[in-house]
């Protein structure tokens, strides 16, 4: 199984992003799925993460400006951000936790480079 990222990039603070996260591969089933974000010097951070029943949790820090969403069927994750900050800046990683052959583990994407700069 893979997780592939999209979507970062470069863009002005309150400018918006969307980054998405496609599960591939065969025989698997997925559970909850969620971003994470690293910066420079800083330890990785939950963003948000979404159960495949649909049910979100934030963190404070973007709270009213990010949306999590997925879409089963294609086994995808979306991160809509808007109204990006300075601080947003970061390396997004995807996650999903994933049962392959009755054996369940966390997966991870390649990470996508979000720069909100001036």
């Amino acid at each position: 199984v893979q997780l592939q990222a999209s979507g970062g990039g470069l863009v002005q603070p309150g400018g918006s992003l969307r980054l998405s996260c496609a599960a591939s591969g065969s025989s698997f089933s997925v559970n909850a799925m969620g971003w994470y974000r690293q910066a420079p010097g800083k330890q990785r951070e939950l963003v948000a993460s979404i159960t495949s029943g649909g049910s979100t949790n934030y963190a404070d820090f973007v709270k009213g400006r990010f949306t999590i969403s997925r879409d089963n069927a294609k086994n995808t994750v979306y991160l809509e951000m808007n109204s990006l900050k300075p601080e947003d800046t970061a390396v997004y990683y995807c996650n999903a936790d994933i049962v392959r052959f009755l054996s369940r583990r966390d997966y991870w994407g390649q990470g996508t480079q979000v720069t909100v700069s001036s």
